[in-house]
Protein backbone atom coordinates (compact mmCIF):
# COMPACT_ATOMS: atom_id res chain seq x y z
CA UNK A 1 0.00 0.00 0.00
CA UNK A 2 1.23 3.59 -0.44
CA UNK A 3 1.75 5.24 2.87
CA UNK A 4 -0.21 8.41 3.92
CA UNK A 5 2.08 11.61 3.32
CA UNK A 6 2.04 14.99 4.26
CA UNK A 7 4.06 16.27 2.20
CA UNK A 8 2.21 18.28 -0.96
CA UNK A 9 3.25 17.75 -4.31
CA UNK A 10 4.89 20.94 -4.58
CA UNK A 11 7.09 19.74 -7.48
CA UNK A 12 5.08 17.57 -9.91
CA UNK A 13 6.61 16.91 -13.51
CA UNK A 14 7.04 13.73 -14.92
CA UNK A 15 10.68 12.51 -15.28
CA UNK A 16 11.46 11.08 -18.80
CA UNK A 17 13.92 8.81 -17.86
CA UNK A 18 15.26 7.65 -15.00
CA UNK A 19 17.69 9.75 -13.25
CA UNK A 20 21.71 8.29 -13.24
CA UNK A 21 23.86 10.94 -11.72
CA UNK A 22 27.17 10.42 -12.47
CA UNK A 23 26.53 8.94 -16.09
CA UNK A 24 24.09 12.06 -16.20
CA UNK A 25 26.92 14.08 -14.90
CA UNK A 26 30.24 12.90 -17.66
CA UNK A 27 27.24 12.73 -20.35
CA UNK A 28 26.87 16.69 -19.71
CA UNK A 29 29.92 17.52 -18.93
CA UNK A 30 31.43 16.38 -22.26
CA UNK A 31 28.75 17.66 -24.25
CA UNK A 32 28.91 21.11 -22.55
CA UNK A 33 32.81 21.15 -22.91
CA UNK A 34 32.16 21.96 -27.02
CA UNK A 35 29.59 24.73 -26.37
CA UNK A 36 32.44 26.15 -23.90
CA UNK A 37 34.88 25.94 -26.51
CA UNK A 38 33.13 27.27 -28.86
CA UNK A 39 31.75 30.22 -26.91
CA UNK A 40 35.80 30.74 -25.67
CA UNK A 41 36.57 30.68 -29.64
CA UNK A 42 33.78 33.31 -30.43
CA UNK A 43 34.79 35.10 -27.98
CA UNK A 44 38.27 35.75 -29.71
CA UNK A 45 37.18 36.52 -32.76
CA UNK A 46 34.96 39.14 -31.25
CA UNK A 47 37.11 41.04 -29.21
CA UNK A 48 39.96 40.75 -32.29
CA UNK A 49 37.72 41.30 -35.26
CA UNK A 50 36.90 45.32 -35.77
CA UNK A 51 33.57 45.45 -33.54
CA UNK A 52 36.29 44.34 -30.88
CA UNK A 53 35.07 47.96 -29.13
CA UNK A 54 31.63 46.65 -29.11
CA UNK A 55 33.06 43.02 -26.89
CA UNK A 56 33.77 45.34 -24.08
CA UNK A 57 31.00 47.90 -24.50
CA UNK A 58 28.53 45.09 -23.74
CA UNK A 59 29.92 43.03 -21.55
CA UNK A 60 30.83 46.74 -19.69
CA UNK A 61 27.33 48.09 -19.75
CA UNK A 62 25.76 48.45 -16.19
CA UNK A 63 22.60 47.34 -14.78
CA UNK A 64 21.21 47.61 -11.77
CA UNK A 65 18.00 46.33 -9.52
CA UNK A 66 16.45 48.65 -6.61
CA UNK A 67 14.72 46.55 -3.44
CA UNK A 68 13.20 49.43 -0.84
CA UNK A 69 16.54 51.73 0.12
CA UNK A 70 19.12 48.61 -1.46
CA UNK A 71 20.49 49.45 -4.78
CA UNK A 72 23.06 46.79 -6.78
CA UNK A 73 24.62 47.94 -10.00
CA UNK A 74 26.92 45.78 -11.60
CA UNK A 75 28.27 45.34 -15.24
CA UNK A 76 26.82 42.73 -17.73
CA UNK A 77 30.15 40.81 -16.93
CA UNK A 78 29.51 41.38 -13.13
CA UNK A 79 26.26 39.88 -13.14
CA UNK A 80 27.32 36.79 -15.07
CA UNK A 81 30.19 36.29 -12.86
CA UNK A 82 28.58 36.74 -9.42
CA UNK A 83 25.17 35.70 -10.32
CA UNK A 84 24.63 33.01 -12.79
CA UNK A 85 28.84 31.94 -11.53
CA UNK A 86 26.33 30.59 -8.45
CA UNK A 87 24.35 28.68 -9.90
CA UNK A 88 27.49 26.86 -11.66
CA UNK A 89 28.40 26.98 -8.02
CA UNK A 90 25.69 25.74 -6.97
CA UNK A 91 25.95 22.54 -8.90
CA UNK A 92 29.40 22.03 -7.98
CA UNK A 93 28.18 22.15 -4.33
CA UNK A 94 25.45 19.48 -5.45
CA UNK A 95 28.27 17.08 -7.18
CA UNK A 96 30.71 17.60 -4.15
CA UNK A 97 27.87 16.47 -1.91
CA UNK A 98 26.59 13.66 -3.81
CA UNK A 99 30.28 12.17 -4.09
CA UNK A 100 31.45 12.87 -0.41
CA UNK A 101 28.02 10.67 0.56
CA UNK A 102 27.83 8.03 -1.69
CA UNK A 103 30.25 8.98 -4.49
CA UNK A 104 34.18 8.31 -5.15
CA UNK A 105 34.97 10.45 -2.24
CA UNK A 106 32.55 8.76 0.37
CA UNK A 107 35.01 5.60 1.30
CA UNK A 108 38.23 7.62 2.78
CA UNK A 109 40.34 4.66 1.54
CA UNK A 110 38.91 5.23 -2.67
CA UNK A 111 39.33 9.20 -1.61
CA UNK A 112 42.80 9.56 -0.32
CA UNK A 113 44.57 8.50 -3.70
CA UNK A 114 42.61 11.72 -5.77
CA UNK A 115 42.47 13.56 -2.63
CA UNK A 116 46.14 13.78 -2.28
CA UNK A 117 46.41 13.60 -6.49
CA UNK A 118 45.20 16.90 -6.22
CA UNK A 119 46.81 18.29 -3.38
CA UNK A 120 49.92 18.59 -5.46
CA UNK A 121 47.57 19.40 -8.40
CA UNK A 122 47.07 22.50 -6.03
CA UNK A 123 49.90 23.12 -4.33
CA UNK A 124 52.55 22.95 -6.77
CA UNK A 125 51.18 25.17 -9.51
CA UNK A 126 50.50 27.56 -6.91
CA UNK A 127 53.94 27.07 -5.63
CA UNK A 128 55.74 27.28 -9.23
CA UNK A 129 53.50 30.96 -9.80
CA UNK A 130 54.62 32.45 -6.48
CA UNK A 131 58.29 31.96 -7.45
CA UNK A 132 57.48 33.54 -11.15
CA UNK A 133 55.70 36.78 -9.65
CA UNK A 134 57.52 37.19 -6.15
CA UNK A 135 58.06 41.20 -5.04
CA UNK A 136 55.38 42.17 -7.06
CA UNK A 137 51.66 42.72 -6.53
CA UNK A 138 50.95 40.31 -9.10
CA UNK A 139 51.62 37.77 -6.64
CA UNK A 140 48.22 38.01 -5.26
CA UNK A 141 46.96 35.56 -8.49
CA UNK A 142 48.50 32.76 -7.07
CA UNK A 143 45.56 31.15 -7.25
CA UNK A 144 45.06 31.09 -10.96
CA UNK A 145 47.09 27.90 -11.69
CA UNK A 146 44.81 25.63 -8.98
CA UNK A 147 41.94 24.97 -11.08
CA UNK A 148 40.78 22.37 -13.45
CA UNK A 149 38.66 22.48 -15.61
CA UNK A 150 35.75 19.65 -15.26
CA UNK A 151 33.95 20.22 -18.25
CA UNK A 152 37.14 20.36 -20.92
CA UNK A 153 39.27 17.85 -19.12
CA UNK A 154 36.21 15.25 -19.44
CA UNK A 155 35.32 16.27 -22.77
CA UNK A 156 38.66 15.36 -24.28
CA UNK A 157 38.78 12.01 -21.95
CA UNK A 158 34.65 11.85 -24.13
CA UNK A 159 36.63 11.98 -27.12
CA UNK A 160 39.10 9.46 -26.18
CA UNK A 161 36.36 6.96 -25.57
CA UNK A 162 38.01 3.38 -24.53
CA UNK A 163 41.51 4.42 -24.91
CA UNK A 164 41.14 5.71 -21.32
CA UNK A 165 40.46 3.23 -18.60
CA UNK A 166 37.06 3.85 -16.68
CA UNK A 167 39.53 3.93 -13.09
CA UNK A 168 41.21 6.77 -14.71
CA UNK A 169 37.85 8.60 -15.48
CA UNK A 170 36.79 7.93 -11.89
CA UNK A 171 39.82 9.19 -10.97
CA UNK A 172 40.19 12.46 -12.96
CA UNK A 173 36.57 13.08 -11.93
CA UNK A 174 37.60 13.25 -8.19
CA UNK A 175 40.65 14.80 -8.96
CA UNK A 176 38.82 17.75 -10.27
CA UNK A 177 35.71 18.07 -7.67
CA UNK A 178 38.89 18.13 -4.88
CA UNK A 179 40.00 20.73 -6.97
CA UNK A 180 36.69 22.86 -6.91
CA UNK A 181 36.33 22.03 -2.95
CA UNK A 182 40.27 23.82 -2.77
CA UNK A 183 39.62 26.33 -5.18
CA UNK A 184 35.96 27.16 -2.94
CA UNK A 185 38.62 27.51 0.25
CA UNK A 186 40.69 29.52 -1.68
CA UNK A 187 38.40 31.90 -3.35
CA UNK A 188 36.22 32.27 0.38
CA UNK A 189 39.51 32.77 2.36
CA UNK A 190 41.39 34.87 0.02
CA UNK A 191 39.26 36.06 -2.44
CA UNK A 192 37.02 38.20 -0.23
CA UNK A 193 36.47 41.89 0.22
CA UNK A 194 36.63 43.87 3.72
CA UNK A 195 33.81 41.98 5.39
CA UNK A 196 30.86 43.57 6.91
CA UNK A 197 29.58 41.90 10.55
CA UNK A 198 26.09 42.56 10.10
CA UNK A 199 25.50 41.34 6.75
CA UNK A 200 27.35 38.32 7.21
CA UNK A 201 25.34 38.12 10.46
CA UNK A 202 22.51 38.13 7.89
CA UNK A 203 24.38 35.21 6.19
CA UNK A 204 24.13 33.09 9.03
CA UNK A 205 20.81 33.77 9.80
CA UNK A 206 19.99 32.56 6.32
CA UNK A 207 21.96 29.51 6.64
CA UNK A 208 20.49 28.66 10.02
CA UNK A 209 16.91 29.02 8.12
CA UNK A 210 17.86 26.48 5.28
CA UNK A 211 18.51 24.20 7.63
CA UNK A 212 15.67 24.60 10.19
CA UNK A 213 13.73 24.26 6.38
CA UNK A 214 14.99 20.50 5.97
CA UNK A 215 14.64 19.47 9.98
CA UNK A 216 10.69 20.60 9.44
CA UNK A 217 10.78 18.16 6.08
CA UNK A 218 9.69 21.53 3.71
CA UNK A 219 9.78 20.54 0.17
CA UNK A 220 8.77 23.32 -1.89
CA UNK A 221 10.60 25.45 -4.11
CA UNK A 222 10.04 28.90 -2.70
CA UNK A 223 11.22 29.31 0.79
CA UNK A 224 14.83 27.90 -0.22
CA UNK A 225 15.37 29.86 -3.51
CA UNK A 226 13.97 33.04 -1.22
CA UNK A 227 16.85 32.19 1.35
CA UNK A 228 19.41 31.69 -1.23
CA UNK A 229 18.72 34.66 -2.76
CA UNK A 230 19.19 36.48 0.52
CA UNK A 231 22.30 34.75 1.48
CA UNK A 232 23.41 35.80 -1.80
CA UNK A 233 22.90 39.41 -1.62
CA UNK A 234 24.26 39.26 2.49
CA UNK A 235 27.56 37.42 1.36
CA UNK A 236 27.70 40.07 -1.75
CA UNK A 237 27.39 42.94 0.44
CA UNK A 238 29.30 41.35 3.70
CA UNK A 239 32.84 40.98 1.78
CA UNK A 240 32.51 37.22 0.75
CA UNK A 241 32.69 36.04 -2.93
CA UNK A 242 28.56 35.91 -3.68
CA UNK A 243 29.43 32.88 -5.44
CA UNK A 244 30.23 30.73 -2.29
CA UNK A 245 26.05 31.18 -1.84
CA UNK A 246 26.28 28.43 -4.63
CA UNK A 247 28.03 26.37 -3.07
CA UNK A 248 26.33 26.38 0.85
CA UNK A 249 22.93 25.69 -0.50
CA UNK A 250 24.45 22.85 -3.04
CA UNK A 251 26.36 21.02 0.66
CA UNK A 252 23.07 21.96 2.59
CA UNK A 253 20.99 20.22 0.04
CA UNK A 254 19.28 16.63 1.21
CA UNK A 255 20.60 13.33 -0.42
CA UNK A 256 18.30 10.92 1.06
CA UNK A 257 14.97 10.91 -0.50
CA UNK A 258 11.05 11.50 1.17
CA UNK A 259 10.73 8.21 0.81
CA UNK A 260 12.54 4.67 -0.22
CA UNK A 261 11.69 3.05 -3.03
CA UNK A 262 10.17 0.00 -0.69
CA UNK A 263 8.08 2.20 0.93
CA UNK A 264 6.14 2.43 -2.99
CA UNK A 265 3.81 -0.93 -3.51
CA UNK A 266 4.79 -0.71 -7.37
CA UNK A 267 2.17 -3.83 -8.25
CA UNK A 268 -0.48 -1.34 -6.92
CA UNK A 269 1.53 1.86 -9.22
CA UNK A 270 1.86 0.04 -12.32
CA UNK A 271 -2.44 -0.05 -11.89
CA UNK A 272 -2.91 3.26 -13.31
CA UNK A 273 -6.20 3.90 -14.48
CA UNK A 274 -6.91 7.67 -13.43
CA UNK A 275 -5.04 11.10 -13.81
CA UNK A 276 -5.72 11.21 -10.36
CA UNK A 277 -3.68 8.05 -9.86
CA UNK A 278 -1.17 9.14 -12.59
CA UNK A 279 -0.69 12.31 -10.37
CA UNK A 280 -0.07 10.32 -7.29
CA UNK A 281 2.64 7.82 -9.33
CA UNK A 282 4.63 11.09 -10.35
CA UNK A 283 4.14 12.37 -7.10
CA UNK A 284 5.70 9.36 -5.11
CA UNK A 285 8.78 9.33 -7.85
CA UNK A 286 9.82 12.70 -7.17
CA UNK A 287 9.35 11.84 -3.51
CA UNK A 288 11.64 8.92 -3.88
CA UNK A 289 14.74 10.87 -5.38
CA UNK A 290 16.91 12.88 -2.81
CA UNK A 291 16.81 16.61 -3.17
CA UNK A 292 20.42 16.41 -4.44
CA UNK A 293 19.89 14.14 -7.58
CA UNK A 294 16.68 15.86 -8.44
CA UNK A 295 17.99 19.67 -8.31
CA UNK A 296 21.68 18.42 -10.15
CA UNK A 297 19.44 16.76 -12.58
CA UNK A 298 17.29 19.80 -13.30
CA UNK A 299 20.50 22.42 -13.05
CA UNK A 300 23.54 20.73 -14.65
CA UNK A 301 22.13 20.91 -18.27
CA UNK A 302 21.77 24.70 -17.66
CA UNK A 303 24.99 25.07 -15.78
CA UNK A 304 26.73 22.74 -18.99
CA UNK A 305 24.73 24.33 -22.15
CA UNK A 306 23.95 27.65 -20.69
CA UNK A 307 25.73 29.40 -17.95
CA UNK A 308 29.05 28.08 -18.40
CA UNK A 309 29.37 29.06 -22.13
CA UNK A 310 28.02 32.64 -21.39
CA UNK A 311 31.06 33.36 -19.20
CA UNK A 312 33.28 31.91 -21.14
CA UNK A 313 31.62 34.24 -24.10
CA UNK A 314 32.30 37.17 -21.01
CA UNK A 315 35.59 36.40 -20.13
CA UNK A 316 37.93 34.61 -22.73
CA UNK A 317 37.57 37.57 -25.18
CA UNK A 318 41.08 38.54 -24.95
CA UNK A 319 42.80 40.71 -27.48
CA UNK A 320 45.39 38.64 -29.30
CA UNK A 321 47.58 41.55 -31.16
CA UNK A 322 51.26 41.50 -31.97
CA UNK A 323 51.29 44.08 -29.06
CA UNK A 324 49.35 42.09 -26.36
CA UNK A 325 51.03 38.63 -27.26
CA UNK A 326 54.39 40.29 -26.56
CA UNK A 327 53.58 41.48 -23.38
CA UNK A 328 51.95 38.54 -22.26
CA UNK A 329 55.27 36.25 -23.07
CA UNK A 330 57.41 38.91 -20.99
CA UNK A 331 54.97 38.96 -18.58
CA UNK A 332 55.93 37.57 -14.77
CA UNK A 333 52.45 36.94 -14.76
CA UNK A 334 52.23 34.90 -17.69
CA UNK A 335 54.96 32.27 -17.17
CA UNK A 336 53.86 31.82 -13.46
CA UNK A 337 50.31 30.61 -14.83
CA UNK A 338 51.37 29.38 -18.11
CA UNK A 339 54.04 26.90 -16.14
CA UNK A 340 51.85 26.58 -12.86
CA UNK A 341 49.32 24.70 -15.14
CA UNK A 342 51.31 23.45 -17.89
CA UNK A 343 54.19 22.11 -15.39
CA UNK A 344 53.07 22.43 -12.18
CA UNK A 345 49.93 19.89 -12.61
CA UNK A 346 51.11 17.07 -14.23
CA UNK A 347 54.21 16.86 -11.47
CA UNK A 348 52.49 17.82 -8.81
CA UNK A 349 50.07 15.24 -9.45
CA UNK A 350 52.15 12.87 -9.94
CA UNK A 351 54.98 13.24 -7.75
CA UNK A 352 52.00 13.33 -4.56
CA UNK A 353 50.57 10.11 -6.02
CA UNK A 354 53.80 8.53 -6.35
CA UNK A 355 54.87 9.52 -3.24
CA UNK A 356 51.71 7.90 -1.55
CA UNK A 357 52.42 4.94 -2.97
CA UNK A 358 55.46 4.57 -1.80
CA UNK A 359 54.75 5.91 1.58
CA UNK A 360 51.55 3.03 1.39
CA UNK A 361 49.14 5.52 1.76
CA UNK A 362 47.14 5.14 -1.88
CA UNK A 363 47.41 2.23 -4.39
CA UNK A 364 46.26 2.65 -7.90
CA UNK A 365 43.73 1.04 -9.39
CA UNK A 366 45.42 -2.50 -10.92
CA UNK A 367 44.33 -1.13 -14.82
CA UNK A 368 45.93 2.38 -13.64
CA UNK A 369 49.61 2.85 -14.06
CA UNK A 370 51.77 5.74 -13.37
CA UNK A 371 51.83 6.71 -17.40
CA UNK A 372 48.39 7.11 -16.58
CA UNK A 373 48.38 9.62 -13.54
CA UNK A 374 50.92 11.72 -15.53
CA UNK A 375 48.14 12.16 -18.79
CA UNK A 376 45.43 12.56 -16.20
CA UNK A 377 48.01 15.04 -14.57
CA UNK A 378 48.31 16.81 -17.78
CA UNK A 379 44.66 16.94 -18.78
CA UNK A 380 44.37 19.04 -14.85
CA UNK A 381 46.34 21.82 -17.06
CA UNK A 382 43.34 22.34 -18.36
CA UNK A 383 42.45 25.42 -15.93
CA UNK A 384 39.87 27.63 -18.22
CA UNK A 385 36.57 28.15 -16.48
CA UNK A 386 37.53 28.62 -12.63
CA UNK A 387 41.20 30.10 -13.70
CA UNK A 388 39.34 32.81 -15.49
CA UNK A 389 37.05 33.38 -12.36
CA UNK A 390 39.94 33.25 -10.03
CA UNK A 391 42.10 36.24 -12.52
CA UNK A 392 38.46 38.49 -12.30
CA UNK A 393 38.71 38.06 -8.68
CA UNK A 394 43.08 38.28 -7.92
CA UNK A 395 42.93 41.33 -10.81
CA UNK A 396 41.62 44.93 -11.65
CA UNK A 397 45.09 45.57 -13.92
CA UNK A 398 44.70 44.66 -17.33
CA UNK A 399 48.44 44.71 -17.38
CA UNK A 400 47.73 41.78 -15.20
CA UNK A 401 44.74 40.62 -16.65
CA UNK A 402 45.47 40.30 -19.85
CA UNK A 403 48.67 38.24 -19.96
CA UNK A 404 46.60 35.90 -17.51
CA UNK A 405 44.16 35.20 -20.01
CA UNK A 406 46.34 34.44 -22.67
CA UNK A 407 48.21 32.16 -20.41
CA UNK A 408 45.42 30.22 -19.23
CA UNK A 409 43.69 30.16 -22.68
CA UNK A 410 47.30 28.78 -24.53
CA UNK A 411 48.54 26.26 -21.51
CA UNK A 412 44.89 24.59 -21.53
CA UNK A 413 44.50 24.17 -25.32
CA UNK A 414 48.60 22.75 -24.89
CA UNK A 415 47.18 20.86 -22.31
CA UNK A 416 44.27 19.06 -23.71
CA UNK A 417 46.53 18.40 -27.05
CA UNK A 418 49.54 16.87 -24.83
CA UNK A 419 46.99 14.81 -22.61
CA UNK A 420 45.59 13.83 -25.31
CA UNK A 421 48.47 12.37 -27.44
CA UNK A 422 49.81 11.07 -23.91
CA UNK A 423 46.67 8.61 -23.62
CA UNK A 424 46.67 7.77 -27.79
CA UNK A 425 50.27 6.56 -27.09
CA UNK A 426 49.43 4.20 -24.13
CA UNK A 427 47.75 0.82 -24.88
CA UNK A 428 44.17 0.72 -25.08
CA UNK A 429 43.06 -1.23 -21.67
CA UNK A 430 42.03 -4.80 -22.16
CA UNK A 431 38.08 -5.21 -22.47
CA UNK A 432 37.57 -2.04 -23.15
CA UNK A 433 38.23 -1.66 -26.10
Amino acid sequence: MIPDTTASPSREGPQPRPIRPLVDFLQAESAGAVLLAVAAVTALIWANSPWSNSYEHLWNTELGIRLGSEDLTLSLRGWINDGLMAIFFLVVGLEIKRELVEGELANPRRAALPALAALGGMAVPALIYVLATAGTPAISGWGIPMATDIALALGVLGALGSRVPSAVKIFLLALAIVDDIGAIIVIALFYSDKLDPTYLGIAALMIGAVILLRYRGITAVAPYVLCGLALWFALHEGGVHSTIAGIAMGLLAPTKPHLTHDMIDSAELANIDSAEKARETVFLARQSVSEVEWLEHKLHPWSSFVIVPVFALANAGVQLSSTELSAAFKSRVALGVGAGLLLGKPLGILLFTWVGCRLKLVELSPSMGFKHVAAAGTLGGIGFTVSLFVTSLAFEDADYVNPARIAILLASLIAGAIGALAFLSLPAPDGEE
